[in-house]
């Protein structure tokens, strides 16, 4: 595993390269990754970086900065916008990388996401230990804002409840803001696809329990994935495990795990699996999903 030390978008960064894939990792804001990219294409960052962009708290200036990050769902303020702008500590391994982020003391967790080298890709384990003295509810939720003007994937296939397939099988979480009439939300088949629209600035946000467990983001060309564990359990957001959230400045892809008691000093770990293909040329439809589909295997 090589290691560079670089500025990304002004962001102190380092840089591994690590089993076919570029990583970039701030080390003065987190637990964030900011860079991810194929070694076969590394300047082509498959992340949107938004160092400006944030939302005003009770503790601060919150900013989006952008990549990837690790909150705890349910969403609520402040407590999901706690500030992650301090250095963070990077430990390095035999194929793996931790970053440790700060305590959060108000909101009695730590939260840590581990990178290591996989068969399908690498492998990202995010964990939330609760460093407080009394039980808290959470789900780990695992958000990543992708490089602008491509569109999410997120697969919805049926699948019989009962013998004769007469109860509901699936269903779909919309949000306040959300318009069924958006253009940028496209229900085809057994897909969900949202696409990321720099000219439309209303935001748009949907949810589901993907079946099969992975979901994707498509851009120039380029295929992003997210594998995931789909474990039992209750859902946050009415039983979601994928969420996808556009307005004109980003697209999120979000995967969960499911809502967890946690004991004092007790953990939830939840893993995604990221890997990245060249497709080519891809449009929101059904009907083209047959190759999407060969190709995650």
């Amino acid at each position: 595993m090589r290691i560079e030390e670089k500025s990304i978008n002004g962001f102190k960064a380092k840089v591994f390269f690590l089993d076919g894939y570029v990583i970039g990792i701030p080390t003065e804001i987190g637990p964030r990754i900011l860079y991810f990219a194929s070694e076969d294409k590394p300047e082509f960052n498959l992340f949107g970086i938004l160092p400006d962009v944030g939302v005003e708290t009770p503790e601060g200036f919150w900013r989006v900065y952008g990549g990837h990050r690790l909150w705890s769902s349910p969403e609520a303020m402040p407590r999901s916008y706690s500030l992650d702008d301090k250095p963070v500590r990077i430990e390095v391994g035999e194929g793996s990388i931790t970053i440790h982020g700060n305590p959060e003391v108000a909101n009695s967790i730590q939260k840590t996401i581990t990178l290591t080298a996989g068969s399908e890709g690498i492998q990202v384990t995010h964990r939330i230990r609760n460093i407080g003295r009394w039980p808290i509810t959470l789900a780990c939720w695992a958000l990543t804002i992708m490089r602008p003007e491509g569109f999410a994937i997120i697969p919805v296939h049926p699948s019989k409840v009962d013998e004769k397939g007469l109860l509901p099988d699936r269903h779909i979480t919309l949000w306040p803001y959300t318009d069924l009439s958006d253009s940028r939300l496209i229900l085809s088949g057994d897909y969900i696809f949202v696409k990321m629209d720099s000219n439309i600035n209303n935001p748009v946000k949907v949810g589901a329990m993907a079946r099969p467990s992975w979901t994707a983001y498509w851009v120039d060309g380029f295929l992003f994935i997210k594998r995931f564990d789909s474990l039992r359990g209750e859902y946050p957001d009415f039983g979601c495990n994928v969420e996808v959230y556009t307005n004109a400045g980003m697209l999120e892809l979000e995967t969960l795990s499911p809502l967890r008691l946690l004991e004092p000093d007790c953990t939830v770990e939840h893993r995604e699996t990221w890997s990245v293909m060249e497709i080519g040329e891809l449009s929101p439809k059904s009907e083209e999903m047959g190759r999407v589909e060969s190709a995650i295997g």
